[in-house]
């Protein structure tokens, strides 16, 4: 949120000093929120790499599997809209320790998991770590001008990087560990040593962020009530931007717990490499999302997110193209993806600079609902993808749903932009006439 009148007007009429220590401190809110987002990501998703051979182990249906990589995603997903709110009434310091250190026992306990029950409920826990993402967007927008949110709130988010964490290290130490764990088996080995490893990270980013953070914290709302917060969220406007998010974001989160499996088992093959072309996947996604940030600080939230509608649609058509006669191969498949993933990562930074053009006093409300929903559409695709696929024994199915999605958003923005068009024509003065 950008500061309020009394904060920018202190500032701008500050000595330099001040206003250097004033940007230090925004600069540090953004870094450490920004590490502590990518681990939090990191755990938030992780099923979707250890679901495999948590599923070998386990003998997980494939319906089950499901399951357990999407019911963490609607913990993560529940609770963004009051996470939000908190933040702008109490600050995101203490949202942000509070929420690693809360993640740490839960992350910890799957490494204890020997039943589908235990998993399920170890992973609606740990969960919530996918809230953190309102925490540190309402964090942060409190601390930068809004000439500045853009490309700030673009930076927070490339923490999604996170999802990729796992797949790049998670088979890497699922083999190194040996099965039977380090010091005699007090630390787990194989794919327990995962959770554990990430448990102990929590627990040192909480204490990095608590010892580290600027004070005294910025608290945008502490003098609102919560009616007055919630208010914009009854405009049709705000639920639009959450159907955008489901389309940059929801899939996104759904493709980085899908191509795992789907790489294995569609193209066959290792986990290894099924591992490293999701984390590609997941790089543009992440990475690209500051270059969104700065496109929309440039130009617009508008144009730049009606350009990634259309790249992403462009991107799906081939991939929901029945497989039968000459299929996608595998080289073809993933440079589609990775059209996707451009996509993706410029688009989630375009639809949240929407919030604080339209809603700059609410950004904490109005965020996380957007978040909420975005969040949700990544733990609704998933369970779609699978229940498709089982009836129609078609794999690319996912695709199916995904391209209807997206033109179904582009449609809509189409609609809007031409509605905006026509209310500039009607209302622009009439061009001045010569007299006889």
């Amino acid at each position: 949120m950008p500061m309020s009148p009394s904060v920018s007007s202190t500032v701008s009429n500050a000595s330099p000093a001040v206003s250097t220590e004033v940007a230090r401190s925004a600069n540090r809110v953004l870094w450490l929120s920004t590490a502590a987002f990518t681990l939090l990501f990191a755990v938030w998703l992780m099923l979707g790499v250890l679901g495999v051979p948590i599923r070998k182990e386990l003998g997980l249906s494939p319906i089950q599997f499901t399951w357990v990589t999407s019911i963490a995603i609607l913990s993560g997903s529940l609770f963004r809209l009051p996470f939000g709110i908190l933040t702008d009434r109490i600050g995101g310091r203490a949202l942000i320790t509070g929420m690693l250190l809360l993640s740490a026992v839960p992350c910890y306990l799957v490494s204890t998991a020997d039943s589908y029950g235990a998993l399920i409920g170890y992973a609606l826990l740990f969960g919530v770590a996918g809230n953190s993402f309102s925490i540190g967007i309402a964090w942060n927008a409190a601390w930068f001008s809004r000439e500045r949110q853009g490309f700030a709130l673009g930076t927070f988010g490339a923490g999604n990087v996170g999802a990729s964490v796992t797949k790049l290290i998670g088979p890497a130490l699922i083999a190194l560990v040996p099965a039977g764990g380090l010091l005699g088996g007090v630390v787990p080995g194989g794919w327990r040593f995962v959770p554990v490893l990430y448990s102990a990270l929590l627990v040192a980013m909480a204490l990095l962020v608590w010892t580290l953070s600027p004070t005294p914290e910025r608290k945008p709302g502490s003098g609102r009530g919560v009616r007055a917060m919630l208010a914009p969220l009854s405009e049709v406007r705000v639920w639009r931007f959450g159907l955008y998010y489901v389309v940059v974001f929801g899939a996104y989160v759904a493709l980085s717990l899908w191509l795992p499996n789907y790489y294995t088992t569609v193209y066959g093959l290792s986990l290894r490499d099924a591992s490293l072309l999701t984390a590609l996947f997941i790089f543009p996604a992440s990475l690209l999302r500051p270059l969104g940030g700065y496109l929309s600080d440039r130009f617009g939230a508008r144009p730049v997110t009606y350009a990634v509608f259309i790249l992403m649609l462009l991107a799906c058509v081939p991939l929901a193209l029945p497989r039968t006669g000459a299929p996608l191969d595998v080289t073809a498949f993933f440079w589609c993806i990775e059209m996707l993933s451009i996509g993706m990562g410029i688009g989630k930074a375009s639809v949240y600079k929407y919030i604080p053009e339209y809603f700059s006093k609410d950004v904490g409300a109005v965020g996380g609902l957007v978040g909420t929903l975005g969040a949700l559409g990544g733990f609704v695709l998933p369970l779609s993808f699978g229940y498709l696929g089982e009836a129609t024994a078609r794999p690319e199915s996912c695709f199916w749903v995904m391209a209807g999605l997206i033109a179904f958003c582009l449609a809509w923005l189409h609609l809007v932009v031409t509605d905006l068009k026509r209310k500039t024509t009607s209302i622009a003065p009439a061009p001045q006439t010569a007299s006889a």
